[in-house]
């Protein structure tokens, strides 16, 4: 096993997917009404787990993580501080910011450094990943069952909650990868295409859905990006190999759509039900997919 690899690609794994975990907990947490309080503890819970996950991960990750991950805008964006700032005002619950301005000044990769010490921290750091996904993917799975049974209400869209459930199988299954075989594959750019394909479709679908009925503008943008990533989608599932330049193109266009209404939020000049950490959420997830596309 190349260790050097295995604690780069784990702790870059974390530096993004432990944050949008972390969120998915907290959506989940703010979806749900006052006859449910015991599914809003267990929110809770894995809101605060993945809180120390990350952490924990930023605690080694300086001077580890790749500049290529740290400046693409999917740990953090601009945006990052005053959405959790905002979020927190609004729902009333509480959101740990230190670990975003930690984030913030997290330094790059001394190639020079040796890595051979940090394993083991790592390997603990990808245990307690693989054990805190077991449950967050259960719980998740708990929640659609009872909603698609009509046994519960919440304000989270079954297909968000279906949404959110393939991104943590996906984590799961990275860590158990980096846990058998100490790294991840760069080969399987279909696959990662017609997920993220995918995500980009329902992020369009979820902005769609969640505008003010007045804002036909911006809906009816939203909706068209909604098409093509469908189209792309269709596409990249039929094709021999992966599309990656008409990919990386409608991404690109789409980022830019989702910077602009992350501004239109925080200026309070787009009406919406979106809170502003969703809406900083599906920018970082964006920017995620772009780097992986220009790798």
């Amino acid at each position: 096993m190349n260790t050097n690899r295995y604690v780069i690609k784990s702790l870059e794994l974390h530096l993004f997917f432990g944050r949008i975990m972390k969120e998915h907990a907290f959506f989940l947490r703010a979806g749900f009404t006052p006859a449910d309080p015991a599914f809003s503890e267990k929110a809770a819970f894995y809101q605060k787990e993945f809180e120390e996950l990350l952490r924990d991960t930023i605690a080694l990750a300086s001077g580890i993580a790749g500049k290529e991950v740290l400046g693409s805008g999917e740990v953090v964006t601009e945006f990052t501080v005053w959405a959790e700032r905002q979020t927190e005002c609004f729902t009333g619950i509480p959101i740990d910011r230190e670990i975003t301005t930690r984030s913030l000044c997290l330094q790059p990769r001394d190639c020079r450094r040796d890595l051979s010490a940090t394993q083991g921290k790592v390997r603990r750091l990808n245990r307690t990943a693989l054990k805190l996904l077991n449950g967050l993917v259960s719980f998740k799975e708990s929640i659609l069952k009872r909603i698609l049974s009509c046994e519960m209400f919440t304000l989270n869209y079954p297909l968000l909650i279906e949404h959110i459930l393939r991104e943590a199988k996906l984590y799961r299954k990275f860590v158990e990868q980096l846990e058998r075989e100490g790294d991840l594959p760069e080969c399987f750019m279909k696959e990662t295409e017609c997920f993220w394909n995918q995500i980009m479709m329902e992020h369009a679908q979820f902005i769609r859905g969640l505008l003010d009925p007045c804002e036909t503008e911006l809906f009816c943008a939203a909706d068209n990006f909604a098409k093509e990533f469908c189209k792309l989608l269709e596409c990249s599932r039929n094709a021999q190999k992966a599309q990656l330049p008409e990919s990386l193109t409608q991404t690109v266009r789409f980022r830019d759509f989702k910077t602009a209404a992350v501004q239109g939020i925080q200026q309070c000049k787009i009406r919406s039900i979106i809170l502003p950490l969703l809406a900083d959420h599906v920018l970082r997830e964006a920017n995620h997919y772009i780097r992986l596309l220009q790798h």
